[in-house]
């Protein structure tokens, strides 16, 4: 008598979380630290969702896996449903305006946390917690919304307010330049969460690369120390290097490039709250604090 509830049960609630968690980030590595387990058991857990409904939900190599058809209809309403009950969880145990922002690690270290001291004192009603997003993630669980650099296309998404428009060069150390006349023949510096960085660059300056020896980072902050560092020359966005390249500490003799892309706030869906309002306004009200970025010479 129970044939049709075994039959069409659903899958094990720790599947789905791998399999949307591996999806969402991008990697099973990100997926496992996010919940807190093991690399093996997010792809164990992955592969038996896929064996319990019949279907592939990724394809490809390990190390560049992408998802099915199967697996994009999927993910949205895992990524929902996941979002909501994290949400609800939060609303029951706060007392007051907190709110839970994800942030990509190199604008938050470079741009976001500098200046937070001034969103606290006008907002201190506002408790604000700070979490790292995945390099290629546009959401993350339990967040009210994410900051990250995003292409000019989805700009206009619902939940999407852009706060500064992108414009990225190569910046390196005065003294580096003082030894190189052309910049583009100093050590290139890379960064592996933005690896095309460069070739967006040279498309948007209408140049070609010239052959220079190249060290990889893992992060864009990571380059831009590099770089302050005299190591090499980095492209970069410019509200990242406008105060240092103000002040002198770092030269951009080829100016910047307007590029397709503009730091955004992502608002989760559902997150309407007066916390969430407030911080959107501040970002505006800081990103237009931005100095325009100096012009291609």
């Amino acid at each position: 008598m129970f044939d049709n509830l075994t039959s069409n049960a659903t899958p094990s609630l720790n599947a789905l979380r791998a399999f949307e968690a591996m999806a969402r980030t991008g990697r099973a590595t990100l997926a496992a630290e996010e919940l807190h387990v093991t690399h093996s058991a997010v792809s164990r857990q992955v592969k038996a969702l896929e064996e319990s409904l019949g279907v592939k939900l990724f394809t490809g190599p390990k190390n560049r896996l992408e998802l099915t058809e199967a697996g994009r209809e999927l993910l949205p309403s895992l990524t929902e449903a996941f979002d909501r009950i994290a949400w609800a969880v939060r609303q029951v145990r706060r007392d007051g305006d907190d709110l839970k922002l994800a942030v990509n690690a190199s604008v938050s270290v470079k741009w976001l946390i500098p200046r937070l001291g001034g969103f606290a004192a006008a907002r201190p009603n506002v408790r604000l917690q700070l979490e790292e997003l995945a390099p290629q993630a546009t959401s993350h669980r339990g967040a009210d919304a994410v900051i990250r650099i995003l292409p000019s296309s989805r700009l206009a998404e619902p939940g999407v307010t852009p706060f500064i428009p992108n414009h990225i060069g190569p910046v390196l150390s005065p003294a580096l330049a003082a030894r190189h006349a052309d910049p583009l023949l100093a050590p290139r510096l890379a960064a592996q969460t933005h690896p095309q960085g460069w070739a967006i660059w040279a498309a948007l300056a209408g140049v070609e690369l010239p052959p220079a020896a190249e060290r990889p980072f893992a992060h864009l902050h990571f380059a831009m120390d590099a770089a302050l560092a005299g190591l090499g020359v980095a492209v970069l966005p410019w509200p990242l290097v406008a105060e240092d390249v103000i002040a002198g500490r770092l030269a951009a003799p080829l100016g910047f490039r307007r590029a397709e892309s503009a730091f955004a706030l992502i608002a989760t869906p559902g997150r309407h709250e007066r916390a969430l309002a407030q911080l959107t306004a501040w970002l505006v009200a800081e990103g237009s604090k931005i100095p325009p970025a100096p012009t291609p010479p």
